[in-house]
């Protein structure tokens, strides 16, 4: 008999260069390489100083790092660029505490409406609407598996605050 995956304690940090190592460590675990999605460290380093960007990352209660998410705000809009829980952490609340911080920070400064993208199928679909994000639009064949496959990316929208 299997049990469902238990909550873990999570702390939640504000990530930087220095952590790029983690990240790109979760990266390597969450993403995978069949869909090209994930994002190259010197891609990840690039970023980082720009304005409006925040990188977090999630660690357990003996500090290891089970999960990042990569934001930008910019004016009025938020966007999750990236977000990754290793696989044997998932479904055990991570991934809603990366989503919970992006929407309460990017409502902090300012941002009234959230997106993100997502390739169509990707499991993480159902947390995105359980967090209030609604389809908003599809780019036809964006992203191209190892095999050859193309996959629809989707765009998904919230108000940053849901009435």
């Amino acid at each position: 008999m299997s049990s469902a995956p238990q909550p873990r304690e999570v702390i939640l940090v504000t990530a930087g260069a220095d952590d790029l190592d983690d990240v790109m460590s979760i990266m390597k675990q969450a993403f995978s390489p069949d869909f090209g999605e994930a994002w190259t460290r010197s891609q990840c380093a690039g970023i980082l100083p720009m304005s409006g960007v925040v990188m977090m990352l999630a660690r357990g209660g003996r500090g290891e790092a089970l999960g990042f998410s990569l934001l930008r705000t910019v004016a009025d809009e938020a966007e999750l660029l990236l977000i990754g829980v290793i696989p044997h952490a998932r479904r055990c609340g991570i991934g809603k505490a990366l989503i919970d911080h992006f929407i309460s920070h990017s409502t902090t400064w300012g941002a009234t409406r959230l997106h993100l993208e997502v390739r169509d199928g990707n499991g993480a679909i159902a947390m995105y609407q359980l967090a209030g994000f609604k389809l908003a639009g599809r780019r036809r064949n964006y992203y191209r598996g190892n095999n050859g496959e193309l996959f629809d990316a989707l765009t998904l929208v919230r108000a940053s605050r849901e009435v």
